[in-house]
């Protein structure tokens, strides 16, 4: 009854999700789920509603359901991705939190419990799914034992990751709607350019990218988990035609939507 009942919990290596489709993971978007990362090795960037934070080795990161992130990874990173349900309890912070994990001892534990879930998670023995329902509790507290690092703006440079916030958060919103960067501007009383100089200070990329990362992203979660025509994928995106939907996603991704789709 449990496993019948309860959303399993996805957890894979970093190389692994990266190896899945490297665009995907670059790509702002969002998750369902919330998401555990333990990063062991190596170092990149990760950005979450705008606000775009360096990483090293033994850094953690919670990023809640909803909200738009995308992980950048260098070369020989190692760790640990773990999708938990919303219905999971483990009583996760509101927001978007980084550790910096620097005891051995605290390492090893979390690298114990990680390595626990991913044997039970692996396993068919009876219960397997319960019993990694408990390691994530373990989890759980384990993060309420650490010091929890918000995403919060820069001092010198608050102006313009709070406005990167706020487009992300706006992005969300409406990105299906087919709106304009220029509308963006205009409904938080600033320019499109002025926007666009906000977006690059905080993460890097322009405005028109974050937005087009969005909609593609989401585009190729219906293409793969989805039957629907491509054509009501393009409408359903805001595109003004199929043909301009193809075009955009091909100079993205390299593939058509149809070739995206039969990828596997």
């Amino acid at each position: 009854m449990f496993e019948e009942t309860v959303p399993p919990i996805r957890l894979f290596s970093i190389a692994t999700l990266a190896s899945k489709s490297r665009w995907r993971i670059e790509a702002m978007r969002t998750s369902s789920d919330h998401l555990f990362l333990w990063i062991t090795r190596g170092q990149g960037r990760i950005t979450v509603s705008g606000i775009t934070r360096g990483y090293g080795p033994h850094s953690a990161f919670v990023i809640p359901a909803g909200y738009v992130h995308s992980l950048e990874i260098g070369r020989q990173v190692l760790g640990t991705a773990v999708y938990l349900p919303p219905t999971t309890d483990l009583y996760l912070p509101d927001e978007p939190v980084q550790f910096r994990v620097f005891e051995p001892r605290v390492q090893t534990e979390l690298t114990g419990i990680l390595e626990a879930m991913r044997l039970e998670l692996e396993s068919d023995a009876p219960d397997h799914q319960r019993a990694s329902q408990l390691h994530a509790g373990l989890l759980g507290v384990w993060m309420a034992r650490q010091e929890q690092q918000p995403f919060t703006p820069r001092e010198h440079g608050a102006a313009s990751d709070r406005l990167a916030a706020d487009f992300t958060d706006r992005l969300e919103r409406d990105f299906r709607t087919g709106k304009s960067i220029s509308s963006y501007a205009r409904d938080m009383g600033i320019t499109a350019t002025h926007l666009t100089r906000a977006c690059r200070s905080a993460c890097g990329k322009s405005a028109s990218a974050l937005l087009s990362d969005r909609v593609i992203a989401e585009a190729q979660v219906l293409l793969k988990d989805t039957d629907r025509p491509i054509g009501e994928i393009s409408a359903r995106l805001g595109f003004a035609s199929p043909g301009y939907f193809s075009r955009s996603f091909h100079h993205c991704t390299g593939l058509t939507p149809s070739g995206f789709r039969k990828s596997g």
